[in-house]
């Protein structure tokens, strides 16, 4: 039953999240009320968004550490758009923010496809120029709620089938990356070029721009994320989700994406978020403090990498089983 459970750790990943739902309600039973699971899908959304985002990238042995920075850079640039312009209807800064979002992503790609710079001194470079950009924007000054206009903070905040507009682009970014991993060429070039990069380009597939093209799609998701961000909490300034890649990258590790690539899901990766998102929203009402929060996520963490590490270990002993028993 283990070996069975192993091959589809999301399996594993969904009896946790149950496991931890019930000990949350023996303390707080309103936590399962219809009306606070979908408080805490909604709030979770963003890390949903950003997990897939940063899950592709990482399939192709590579990292986005500047997917927080994109997500404030975009979200202010539509803010100060909203500003400066009233007028311009919302789908356009929609588009604006997911085009931004693409070009810094191809940026990141560009730099490691045609330059060769490991992912993480890219990532970890543009983090800060992105960063910086966002104060030589706006002067250090925030942009709040009675800047914008009432429409450019409505659409994450209306409701729809009983659930936030927030909530529904999550869903729809969900079901479009299972369908890209899936039922794509490129969804199938990205586990390719994860699972052997060599192999992969004697098998025709341009291993540099299958990994641009993951970084565009991370700064696409990052864009509309920041949009959805600024306009949501209806305030943009310099350190807007500062820190908040951490997260992203260990919703991916939680949910079983191999940080050496090629090993992962979609649902992984927002089951991954979804128990980061419960975590975050229960432990505060079961008067945990943030400090043992912290110690528990990091924990559960460190579990998920053992045991990603040992169900890699024993795939790859399997391979090798086979290779012995068939010369």
């Amino acid at each position: 039953m283990m070996a069975a459970l192993s091959k589809h750790r999301e399996l594993i990943l969904v009896g946790a999240i149950l496991v931890l739902i019930g000990l949350i309600t023996l303390r707080y039973p309103p936590f399962v009320a219809p009306g606070n699971l979908v408080r805490v899908f909604d709030d979770t959304a963003i890390l949903f968004i950003l997990a897939l985002g940063q899950m592709v990238v990482i399939l192709t042995r590579c990292i986005d550490l500047s997917i927080a920075a994109n997500l404030a850079l975009c979200g202010m640039i539509v803010a100060l758009l909203n500003v400066a312009f009233p007028g311009i209807p919302v789908p356009l800064l929609i588009v604006a923010a997911i085009g931004c979002g693409a070009l810094l992503g191809a940026f990141n790609g560009a730099l490691v496809w045609k330059l060769g710079i490991p992912s993480i001194v890219v990532t970890l470079g543009t983090m800060t120029i992105f960063r910086g950009s966002i104060f030589l924007l706006s002067q250090g000054q925030w942009v709040n709620a009675h800047q914008m206009t009432d429409a450019f903070k409505a659409l994450p905040r209306m409701t729809f089938l009983g659930l936030p507009g927030f909530s529904w682009f999550a869903i729809v970014i969900i079901a479009a990356f299972v369908l890209l991993m899936s039922r794509t060429k490129l969804g199938r070039n990205i586990y390719a070029v994860g699972v052997n990069p060599t192999a992969s380009v004697y098998a025709g597939i341009d291993v540099g721009r299958t990994q641009f093209f993951a970084f565009m799609i991370s700064g696409m998701v990052a864009g509309l994320a920041g949009y959805l961000w600024v306009a949501r909490y209806s305030v943009a300034y310099t350190e807007i989700a500062s820190g908040f890649e951490l997260n992203v990258i260990a919703a991916c590790v939680i949910g079983g994406i191999s940080i050496a690539g090629g090993i992962g899901t979609a649902a992984g990766a927002v089951l991954g978020a979804l128990f980061l998102g419960i975590v975050a929203n229960a432990l505060p009402v079961i008067n945990v403090s943030p400090f043992a929060q912290m110690a528990i996520s990091g924990t559960v963490i460190i579990i998920a990498v053992i045991f990603n590490a040992r169900a890699e270990r024993k795939k790859g002993r399997i391979i090798l089983r086979k290779a012995e028993a068939n010369p």
